[in-house]
């Protein structure tokens, strides 16, 4: 036996040889992981799941490590390490390299093995996940556990939908049917329901089991075609049922080792068609046994008491089976080495039917038992007598096949069994049993040509007549009836023939060449005699059913004859809508299903037995009106009666008045081109449609002279409406003219208003600009006043300055003085001599006296000097008057060149200013040079008479006369005791110099007062403006 160990390696081989189909019991490979370390142990696998083309499986172990086994390549691989134990594991989805694993974490994981990625990671459970079922497709599945089973989409990943029960009632398992949309699910109080998936409405439930055979199902499973279910649990018995007929059909009996089933799993056979009859059943010994389903045959088994099997998997392709042990271990299997029948052609489809013995009990002839070597049935064949029968009986069904045969494979002979059975077709399947009955031919070439001639003339207002919403059902039953007036002209005239077609148009609006097929096909075959009589309703036809009405309900037929209502209120409403008006869609649908199943006269049999069971209204009755309301409405009528009856009617209605005798069979519309319709009369349509025509052409002509008239109409009301239009516009004009005349003159006037305030505001600007002149004129004069003040301010404290400085002078004098005179004294004393006395008594007289007339003169010649001033000062005085006068008449002339001639005046005041303070250091300089010159007369004077002074003295008084001179401000202001200063007599006494002070002070008052009275004389001749207040 071949033994493979993973150990810790991420790939390698599976096997190092392969055995052949002769190995020992079928196994080919034995499987292990174990892990080498300080406690050597072996990792148990848990679950197995082969891919969809059977050559790789998955396994799964109790750490999580998922490996891949590619039996093709002889390799295997760990694709994914989740590290926890794995519950459930598929490898049939889509993508082919994706894989689904439930995991103890109640999670479900869906990874790559090529790239080893998580793709997507699914929650929603609260208890571990049992098992996962892939749709066929590989883009859905369903996770079930205990509680809930969930389906999912596996394109997004999402959950589409979660089924949840009560705690009382478990979910055993929930899993898809194979090659079908259905989905199965089993419950633990062994309820088995089947819902559709594109819904989820529950098709049907298993019924209970017969009594005998109650059995708590646990585990499940499904033939590959989906048609047989097998169902096992703590029992050795298993239950077969058919799902097609939700019947139990048989009950297997395991031997008597087997006590519970713990998993089912059917064998794949390529030579079966899906519907599997091997069947793998594992039971609580953990021995796998293989059966016959059919013959109850045991074939072979797999795993032993002492080397148990705990679940298995057989590949889709019926080769491989994987199985894992009760040791951990994983074991491959060759099916072809297990059997012996396998591969082989299927037996003959023929079996021989015999009633068997009766039983006592149900349940006893469904029960067989499985034998090792042959199989033993309820059933005997009875031989040669059973197959004669057989063959004579396909003698006969052959040419009732080849009536009978349908496109599609469909058999009209089992439609109508089924029809009877259920009453109607399948709604999934209608309209494809609908086209097999009606045998369409699809002819797209010819249909193509009838639609491009375009919408037929007397369907082109259809939309007025019949106001449907629906656009594109109004487009689609235009085109429809275009088609069949393109086909045969008495379409065109007849003026049903929309009702009649309106519900197939509604049924078949996505498929218009169906659509047209299917109306062709009722009026070629179903309408039969109709357009007979035309224009008028089809007597014939009615009076073929009055007829059959007359024979099976003549009372009825009396009262409406009585109330002199005829066959075209009571039976023409129901014929030329189809049953539409009076019958719901289901119901319609149901009553066609029927029509199209059988004879042409059948429709005609459908209304008359509507009409017989409706008998208790109509009874009722009494009006023409209330009938006519009846056939024109939705009744409260049980359809199903109204089928029934008209089968009855078909049976038991006589041959010379049945309505199958004027009726042809059922013809289908012929392939390439479609039949010609000519059954109606020519010449009475030909005609109708020339009047039509020529009704057409008159009102067209109509139709042009009234647009015409209308367009000259129209063209008068434009014309009338522009005049009046233009005289309103004029008078619009004119009002607008005077409007805006009163406007000028409001204008105006408020202009002149305007222009009023603008004056009054000119004027107070004026007033305002005055009183800014005049107070930045007396701004002025009080900065002028002011400056004359500081300047009169500046001239006292330089007065007083000098005054100090006098008396200092005066003081220093006076002790010169003191020392002159004591050296006088000493000289007096030293030159006694009297001559020189009087001689210098005489000299220093006449040298006072000339001084007195020098002091004189220039003071004459100051008073002068400060007159002149005086002039100037009152000349500038003037000229300022004149200027400012100038500058007032210059500032109220223009207010543009205000600021300008203000800077004018102040640049020209300030040149006089410069002009009057050069004037003022001409003076000084005037005085200092007098100052000079009488210094020098001085320093002659004492030079000439320097006899009497000693050469130290001279020079004493020289040095005392520069101190002097230096100590002289260069001022215009000059005094009497300056000069005084300047010249020092030997023979001036105190009382002199006392004298010369109170002259000096006499002379400052009389300065003041001067000043005093030019100040009052300038505030009298110009006083200061008052401006009144402005607000």
């Amino acid at each position: 036996m071949e033994r493979c160990d993973l150990g810790g390696r991420p790939s390698g081989p599976v096997w190092a040889r392969r055995a052949g189909p002769a190995a020992p019991r079928g196994l080919i490979v034995n499987i292990i992981h174990s892990v080498q370390g300080y406690h050597s142990k072996t990792i148990r696998f848990l679950n197995v799941a082969f891919d969809s083309s059977g050559d790789s499986l998955l396994a799964g172990d109790r750490q999580g490590n998922i490996y891949l086994f590619d039996l093709n390549g002889n390799r295997f691989s760990l694709v994914q390490r989740t590290m926890q134990a794995c519950t459930a594991l598929a490898f049939n989805l889509r993508r082919k390299t994706e894989f689904l694993v439930a995991l103890a974490d109640y999670s479900v994981k869906c990874f790559d093995t090529e790239t080893k990625e998580l793709v997507s990671w699914m929650r929603g459970h609260d208890s571990s996940v049992s098992s996962i079922s892939v749709h066929g497709s590989g883009r859905y599945a369903i996770t079930t556990s205990t509680d809930t089973a969930q389906l999912w989409d596996l394109d997004t990943f999402q959950r589409i939908r979660k089924l949840n029960v009560r705690q009382s009632v478990g979910i055993q398992k929930v899993f898809f049917l194979p090659l079908s949309n259905t989905i199965l699910s089993c419950f633990k109080d062994n309820s088995v329901f089947a819902w559709e998936f594109d819904t989820l409405h529950c098709k049907y439930q298993l019924p209970s089991p017969v009594e005998g055979s109650v059995l708590l199902y646990k585990v499940f499973a499904v033939t590959r075609d989906g048609r047989t279910f097998v169902a096992g649990g703590k029992s050795n018995h298993l239950h077969l049922w058919c799902l097609e007929s939700k019947r139990l059909i048989r009950i297997i009996q395991m031997p008597e080792k087997v006590r519970a089933v713990r998993h089912l799993e059917f064998l794949p056979d390529s030579f079966d068609g899906g519907s599997n009859k091997v069947l793998g059943v594992l039971s609580q010994d953990n021995v796998m046994r293989f059966i016959n389903i059919e013959t109850c045959k045991l074939l072979f088994d797999i795993g032993s008491p002492e080397e148990g099997i705990s679940t298995a998997a057989i590949s889709p392709n019926g080769r491989y089976i994987a199985s894992v042990m009760e040791n951990g271990s994983l074991n491959l299997y060759s099916v072809q080495a297990l059997t012996q029948e396998g591969n082989k052609p299927p037996p003959s489809m023929f079996k021989v039917v015999q009633d068997g013995s009766k039983c006592t009990s149900e349940t006893n002839k469904l029960i067989m038992k499985v034998t090792p070597g042959r199989s033993e049935g309820p059933w005997k064949s009875k031989g040669s007598k059973i197959q004669t029968r057989l063959l004579k009986l396909q003698e006969n069904a052959a040419l009732e096949n080849k009536e009978n045969e349908l496109p599609g494979g469909l058999n009209k002979k089992r439609l109508r069994a089924l029809l009877k059975g259920f009453g109607e077709y399948p709604a999934k399947y209608r309209m494809f049993v609908w086209r097999s009955l009606l045998q369409l031919p699809e002819n797209h070439l010819a249909f193509s040509n009838l639609i491009d001639k375009g919408t037929h003339s007397a369907f082109v207002n259809i939309h007025n007549k019949y106001p449907i919403k629906s656009r594109k059902l109004l487009r689609v039953l235009q085109r429809t009836l275009s088609a069949l007036a393109h086909w045969s002209a008495i379409f065109a005239e007849t003026p049903y023939i929309p009702l009649l077609a309106f519900p197939f148009v509604k049924l078949f609006q996505n498929n218009p060449l169906i659509c047209f097929e299917v109306v062709a096909t009722v009026v070629v075959n179903f309408c039969q005699h109709w357009f007979e009589y035309f224009p008028n309703p089809p007597v014939n036809v009615l009076s073929m059913m009055e007829n059959v009405l007359a024979h099976h309900d003549k009372e009825l037929l009396q009262h409406l004859i009585k109330y002199k209502v005829t066959s075209q209120v009571y039976a023409w409403p129901l014929l030329e809508t189809l049953l539409s008006e009076v019958l719901t869609r289901e119901e319609w649908l149901k009553v066609f299903d029927n029509i199209f199943s059988n004879h042409p006269s059948y429709f005609l049999m459908i209304v008359v037995a509507y009409i017989i069971c409706s008998r208790a209204p109509l009874l009722q009755c009494n009006q023409v009106a209330d009938f006519e309301y009846f056939f024109h409405h939705r009744n409260n009528l049980e359809i199903t009666a109204v089928i029934k009856e008209a089968y009855r009617l078909m049976e038991t209605t006589p041959l010379d008045i049945h309505p199958r005798r004027m009726l042809e069979d059922f013809i289908p519309l012929t392939k390439g081109q479609y039949p010609i319709f000519n059954k109606y009369p020519k010449f009475i349509v030909d005609y109708q449609a020339q009047e039509w025509e020529r009704i057409r052409q008159d009102e067209m002509e109509y139709l042009k002279e009234r647009q015409l008239a209308h367009e000259s109409e129209a063209k008068a009301e434009v014309q009338k409406a522009e005049d009046e239009a233009w005289y309103q516009k004029q008078k619009l004009l004119r009002e607008a003219e005077e409007q805006r005349r009163k406007m000028l003159l409001e204008e105006e006037e408020r202009l002149a208003e305007q222009r009023q305030r603008l004056a009054a505001m000119k004027r107070e600007l004026k007033v305002k600009e005055l009183q800014l002149l005049d107070a930045s004129r007396r701004r002025f004069l009080n900065y002028q006043q002011d400056q004359l003040q500081m300047e009169l301010k500046r001239l006292d404290d330089e007065i007083a300055r000098k005054a100090s400085m006098r008396e200092q002078e005066t003081a220093a004098a006076v002790q010169d003085i003191e020392l002159q005179r004591m050296e006088l004294e000493s000289q007096r004393q030293l030159f006694e001599q009297v001559a020189q006395e009087n001689v210098a008594k005489a000299e220093q007289k006449r040298t006072d006296t000339d001084w007195r007339l020098q002091v004189l003169q220039r003071l004459r010649r100051d008073d002068q000097d400060r007159e002149k001033c005086y002039e100037e000062i009152v000349k500038l005085l003037h000229d300022n008057r004149v200027r400012e006068a100038e500058l007032l008449k210059a500032m109220r002339e223009t207010e543009e060149k205000k600021w300008e001639d203000v800077i004018q005046k102040e640049a020209q005041l300030g040149e006089e200013q410069k002009v009057a303070a050069a004037a003022d250091e001409h003076r000084k300089q005037f005085l200092d040079d007098k100052i000079n010159d009488a210094l020098e007369l001085a320093e002659k004077l004492e030079r000439e008479d320097g006899y009497f002074e000693r050469p130290c003295d001279l020079k004493a008084g020289r040095t005392a006369r520069g101190v002097e001179v230096q100590q002289v401000p260069r001022s215009g202001n000059i005094c009497l005791n300056d000069l005084s200063a300047l010249v020092q007599s030997p023979h001036m006494s105190l009382d002199r110099r006392r004298e010369l002070a109170r002259q000096e002070r006499e002379l400052m008052a009389e300065v003041r007062q001067l000043r005093q009275r030019l100040t009052s004389q300038a505030r009298s001749r110009h006083p200061p403006a008052h401006f009144p207040a402005t607000t």
